[in-house]
């Protein structure tokens, strides 16, 4: 997975072990969710959430 840029590679490395691919796979996901994953804090989530919206989805 290709992180949008903000995002650090621990955050990256995590999503991808979790089997998310692409930035299309988070849409609709609970962010309670990603906030699980191992670096996934709060300024993650949000640079997630405005790529996700750039693209006419967002997390649920």
């Amino acid at each position: 997975m290709t992180s949008p840029k903000g995002v650090g590679a621990p955050v990256t490395r995590a999503l991808h072990a979790a089997g998310y691919a692409d930035l299309e796979q988070l849409a609709n996901v609970p962010a309670a969710e990603l906030k699980k994953l191992h670096g996934m804090g709060p300024k993650a989530l949000s640079v997630l959430q405005e790529a996700l919206e750039a693209r006419g989805l967002s997390l649920s």
